[in-house]
């Protein structure tokens, strides 16, 4: 697979792979947000610094491999979240996207964005033929995201993630290249 080095979005808004100078300005919203996004994430409740820095080497690694890659999310010349897929599977030609977005840059469609470009992308020039997106439940803003962008609720998957020392329930989401604007159809 092609290796990327940008998604542009609009004028104002891109995705691209996370470097090891992206380590501050991603700490810091996870810092600055880390209530809001443990109550989803397993990780938030206890990222750190050097936590942030195993996870882009982790990210740098997954690239290398060519097995997707995790993206920062650039606003305005400001990191804003993280987008990416979360591994890639040749043989059935599917993967899934994860996200998350600092409170700041919510309710704008930003996220919608550049979950569009990341499926784009996914089906375009990797020629996926799946991508799935998992949301817990109760995480309304997050499940918003493929609804938004006609994913297929697949159904529940229950106690998928431990999250804060409960078990979240899952809702799974799933979208074929046959059915996304543009690919299927042509």
């Amino acid at each position: 697979m092609a290796r990327v080095t940008r998604l542009e979005i609009s004028e104002r808004l891109y995705l691209r792979p996370v470097t090891e100078g992206d380590a501050e300005a991603i700490y810091a919203l996870v810092d600055a947000d880390r209530e809001r996004l443990a109550e989803w994430l397993p990780w938030a409740a206890e990222q750190t610094p050097a936590g942030t820095r195993e996870f882009i080497a982790e990210s740098r690694a997954q690239e290398g491999r060519d097995d997707g890659f995790q993206a920062a999310l650039v606003r305005d010349g400001e990191v804003a979240g993280v987008a990416g897929y979360h591994g890639v599977d040749r043989l059935n030609r599917s993967t899934s996207i994860g996200y998350w977005l600092a409170s700041a840059h919510q309710g704008k469609g930003v996220m919608t964005a550049a979950v569009r470009a990341l499926v784009e992308h996914a089906f375009g020039t990797w020629e996926m033929n799946r991508i799935a997106i998992e949301a817990a439940v109760e995480n309304r803003r997050s499940r918003a995201i493929p609804e938004r962008l006609g994913f297929t609720a697949e159904g529940v998957m229950r106690e998928a993630e431990l999250v804060g020392g409960r078990f979240l329930d899952a809702v799974l989401y799933s979208m074929l290249a046959s059915e996304w604007p543009g690919v299927g159809s042509s």
